[in-house]
């Protein structure tokens, strides 16, 4: 069973996906503790799934990210042609095409999962969602980063596509059928072909709020303060 194999060749690795520079200041999670983190974060995102058992026995999503997991940690020690057969095994198998060079990181979860397909140099940050159907593809640059950036807590709804060296910051979310091509802020929503902001998390009152100078002359930084929740 390819679940078991992932089980076993990732018993090695005994540490965290690298996901940007700061990969290597974060504690290292035993083989157990990051299967349990990936099977928790698919209970805490999916509101379908029942039981981890029925996470760990059914969840196509998720025993997809456990194969790239094998398959990462295979193309990071050389063994670069049996990673890419592995890795194209998956897609015939689970329908979700992740190359074994791209950067995911920590409690990264793919619901439904049917049509996904992540490049060789996309990179993606701490709890992000995808939903089926989503690329994150190349704009046809053959060389150096060419594949888009996905922030901490950013979520990608079905069937979008998100194309070329650009970034999605945290907390961003991409409406479904969105096709992306240009950056995207912090804590936005975006939608349509091509995508645009439609909404903003950010607090809506910051541009209304103003403080008088001599208010700012003499106040101490810390009672000034303020501070809004959607």
């Amino acid at each position: 069973m390819e679940l078991i194999e992932a089980g076993h060749q990732l018993a090695g690795t005994r540490g965290s996906v690298a996901s940007g520079a700061a990969a290597q200041d974060r504690p290292r999670l035993t083989l157990r503790e990051r299967l349990r983190e990936d099977v928790q974060a698919v209970l805490d995102r999916d509101p379908s799934a029942t039981s981890a058992r029925d996470v760990v026995l059914f969840a196509t999503g998720l025993h997809a990210v456990w194969s790239y997991r094998r398959n990462h940690w295979l193309w990071e020690h050389g063994a670069r042609r049996l990673a890419t057969y592995l890795s194209q095994r998956t897609r015939r198998r689970l329908g979700v095409e992740i190359h074994p060079a791209a950067t995911i990181g920590r409690r990264f979860v793919i619901d439904h999962g049917t049509g996904v397909v992540i490049g060789a140099t996309a990179v993606i940050g701490d709890d992000v969602m995808l939903y089926q159907g989503v690329t994150l593809g190349m704009t046809g640059k053959h060389a150096g980063k060419r594949h888009p950036t996905l922030g901490n807590n950013v979520m990608v709804g079905a069937r979008a596509t998100i194309l070329g060296d650009i970034r999605i910051g945290n907390g961003s979310k991409v409406g479904a059928g969105a096709v992306v091509l240009h950056d995207v802020p912090d804590d936005v929503t975006v939608a349509g072909v091509p995508a645009s902001v439609v909404r903003e998390h950010r607090c809506w009152e910051a541009g209304r709020l103003s403080l008088v100078p001599d208010v700012v002359a003499q106040a101490d930084d810390e009672n000034l303060r303020w501070s809004c929740s959607l």
